[in-house]
């Protein structure tokens, strides 16, 4: 079958469209026909040998995708959308039954396959600010009366930022947003954010304080790395959370934990790779997306789809940041999403 392989560690020059094996499922997995894959930075990091856990190439890319299950005759099965830890950009891949969704009705495969990263994670980045019980209805209530809780989020035309202000929509959250323009923060304005920040002009700290009147925010959604965790710690109201869930400049995050004591604030760490395995957890996030998904508040925003046999442009374009919402292979289907 069609792949497109990791040959050796580096750049987006390192993969190739191979012909590999079909895998074959183990005890509680499921082969699936791809369709479409989601390209994410963490499928970057992979590449360049950084990203844990990851095996040594020559290895299929990928970890988010789209199809049908494949079924013994041959033919395929329900339409569904899932994730895995590597090899999910192929004509076949398998993946764990309870990391498996059904693509809803309206949704082509391209939409599906950009859905699962951005979204768990963005959910989870409420969970772990405080703001979503996945067990409930409520979020938290806040020490201070506010008309609604304040959440600055990082690369907001991005994949999870697109999903972050959707979900922060539903949960009545007033959003601020960086990105490096205007237009960027423009078509993110159209989802739901109120508060739009283009960093090349301004520096967001200075910009959190104009806006919320020298209070803060409750909770950060840091994925920058370097030195943005402790400007993200500065951009803090009282028990405030920074939640990190990447280091897309590639820098080491920096932070001196004693700036957190002033405040009583404090790091939270997102990894899905380490949350997809607790089966639990994971129903308890599915159960809410998929209510808000039936409700026709949740759509991912795709950006690009790319052919696989331009797989390096798509890599390329990851890599630069220049993208808006999410960018998409098509592996094994005909693209019903144009470029946006």
């Amino acid at each position: 079958m069609k792949a497109l392989v990791i040959t050796r560690l580096g750049g987006p020059e390192v993969l190739e469209i191979q012909q590999v094996p079909e895998p074959q499922p183990n005890s509680g997995q499921t082969a699936v026909n791809v369709e479409a894959g989601g390209l994410n930075f963490a499928d970057l990091m992979t590449t360049q040998g950084g990203y844990a856990g990851t095996p040594n190439p020559p290895l299929t890319a990928g970890r988010e995708f789209a199809g049908r299950e494949a079924v013994d005759n041959g033919g395929s099965g329900r339409r569904v959308m899932g994730y895995t830890q590597w090899a999910a950009f192929a004509e076949k891949t398998v993946a764990n039954r309870n990391l498996l969704w059904p693509i809803p009705d309206t949704w082509s495969a391209e939409q599906g396959a950009a859905f699962p990263v951005n979204f768990f994670t963005a959910c989870f980045a409420y969970w772990k600010a405080g703001l979503l019980n996945l067990n409930s209805d409520q979020h938290r209530e806040l020490p201070e009366a506010k008309a609604r809780p304040r959440v600055l989020i990082h690369a907001v035309a991005g994949g999870v930022g697109t999903a972050a202000v959707q979900i922060g929509k539903i949960l009545g959250i007033e959003m601020y947003g960086t990105s490096s323009s205007e237009e960027k923060l423009a078509k993110v304005r159209t989802l739901g954010l109120q508060h739009g920040i283009d960093y090349k002009r301004r520096d967001y700290v200075d910009a959190i304080k104009d806006l919320t009147g020298g209070q803060g925010v409750d909770a950060v959604f840091e994925m920058l790395g370097g030195e943005h965790v402790a400007k993200s710690v500065k951009c803090l109201n009282d028990f405030g959370r920074v939640v990190v869930y990447g280091a897309a400049t590639g820098e080491t995050p920096m932070l001196d934990t004693r700036t957190l004591y002033a405040k009583g604030a404090s790091v939270h760490g997102l990894w899905l790779s380490y949350l997809s395995a607790n089966q639990k957890l994971m129903q308890s996030a599915w159960k809410k997306l998929s209510e808000w998904i039936a409700a026709g508040q949740l759509h991912p925003v795709i950006g690009k789809v790319f052919p696989l046999e331009q797989a390096k442009e798509a890599y390329v374009l990851m890599r630069e940041g220049k993208n808006y919402g999410k960018i998409v292979l098509n592996i094994n289907s005909d693209p019903t999403n144009a470029t946006h």
